[in-house]
């Protein structure tokens, strides 16, 4: 019999602020990203959402759409820092957030440059305003991410006609043993040069200093990107335990950028229909398995502060989500949930820190409340849960509720 369990991620898709989010996100207690879109878009109608739950997961209902009584139903809270899509999937995944710090680079440069010394490598300073900047091998630097809030994060970035994308991915690892911002991303391209990379290293505020990744000439040819996050251990998470016991997981969507899958099948893509096409070909190839597919246009649109982009992203992934509904057998199960909020109308293009529904559909099963989760890792623990495997490090399962 088919076994199958699908996890749609419509990424920024916040449902109210969570009650630290003042504190936590600069002001934002009054984000509600679903509601933002309501208010500008009253006539939107998501009829296969409107069905699992939405409105019974929102608190209220729209001009368009109303409680389902038969949906089965809850919300789930954030226990990672902040609202961010990397370490929001990395907790759906069981991973349980450790506080990271924030900081320039500055701050670990001379630790970085000891660090990778002491394990056999070249290291080089470059300065500029002061601010020390570490070429690696000669042709791999290390530096602040100038993109994402400043201190949050830092880049490695290379040439990969010159090195390795693996090798330099090692010393990214090396440098992210010692360091404990958020994120150390390593990136490359093909048909740049170490002279683009210096063309393109900029500082910021004073006191940042790195490889503007935009004017790098990293993304034209052969783009290579990973994230390694900060306390994130992919031993403990749900692709790396189900590829281990033999069941089968597919990633598909950002989601397969950032979560480890050595095991598994993962494809890249972020257009929304194509998402949808590749989750609904892989659901109908699995006979057991397990598949995550994250709808990144969501997000996109709120970075844009368009609800009317984000009502027509929603409509087209509701389309989708149908479409997967009516191939499940009685066995499978299907969860739709997000990762933060992204509050169109709020004043700003960062994410919101939000609880996010959680709706789950399995065929038989109505009614069944899966109250406010304390942390996004319940998904993941019931993934564990329903294939009866080791559970993660983070999360309590909600399977045993969507039983006939």
């Amino acid at each position: 019999m088919l076994k199958r369990f699908v996890i749609i991620v419509l990424d920024g898709f916040g449902i109210g602020a969570m009650d630290d989010a003042e504190a936590a996100e600069r002001g934002d207690d009054k984000a509600n990203t679903l509601r933002s879109i309501l208010k500008d878009c009253p006539d939107m109608k998501l009829p296969v959402l409107e069905r699992l739950g939405l409105m019974n997961a929102y608190g209220a209902e729209s001009p368009g759409m109303k409680f389902s009584p038969s949906a089965n139903f809850g919300r789930a809270s954030l226990m990672h820092f902040g609202a961010d899509t990397f370490m929001g999937h990395q907790e759906i995944m069981g991973t349980l957030p450790k506080k990271p710090d924030a900081h320039p680079f500055q701050e670990k440069a001379d630790l970085v440059a000891a660090h990778l010394k002491a394990h056999g490598h070249q290291v080089e300073i470059r300065k500029r305003q002061g601010l020390k900047l570490l070429l690696c091998d000669k042709y791999v630097t290390i530096g602040d991410n100038l993109e994402a809030d400043l201190g949050m994060c830092y880049n490695v970035t290379a040439p990969l006609d010159f090195i390795s994308f693996e090798e330099e991915c090692r010393i990214a690892e090396l440098a992210r043993q010692v360091v404990t911002v958020t994120r150390v991303i390593v990136f490359g391209g093909r048909g740049n040069t170490i002279e683009d990379l210096w063309a393109a290293m900029e500082v910021k505020e004073g006191k940042f200093i790195g490889i503007a990744s935009a004017r790098s000439r990293s993304y034209e040819r052969g783009y290579q990107c990973l994230h390694l996050g900060f306390g994130v251990d992919k031993r403990v998470q749900v692709p790396t335990i189900l590829t281990g016991a033999g069941i089968p997981v597919t990633l598909i969507g950002k989601v397969a950028d950032i979560v480890a899958n050595d095991m598994g099948k993962s494809i890249s893509c972020v257009p929304t229909e194509e998402c949808m096409e590749h989750t609904l070909r892989e659901f109908g190839r699995m006979e057991e398995g397990f598949i995550c597919t994250n709808i990144q246009e969501t997000d996109l649109a709120g970075h844009g502060q368009s609800s009317v982009r984000y009502r027509k992203v929603l409509e087209e992934a509701d389309r989708g989500i149908g479409r997967v509904m009516e191939l499940m057998g009685p066995e499978d199960v299907l969860l739709v949930m997000a990762d933060h909020g992204n509050d169109p109308d709020i004043g700003h293009s960062r994410h919101t820190r939000e609880r996010v529904p959680l709706l789950a559909y399995r065929k038989g099963v109505e009614g069944v409340y899966l109250g406010t989760r304390d942390t996004l890792s319940d998904a993941g623990a019931s993934v564990c849960q329903y294939f009866g495997v080791a559970r993660p490090e983070n999360g309590e399962g909600f399977a045993g509720m969507l039983s006939e």
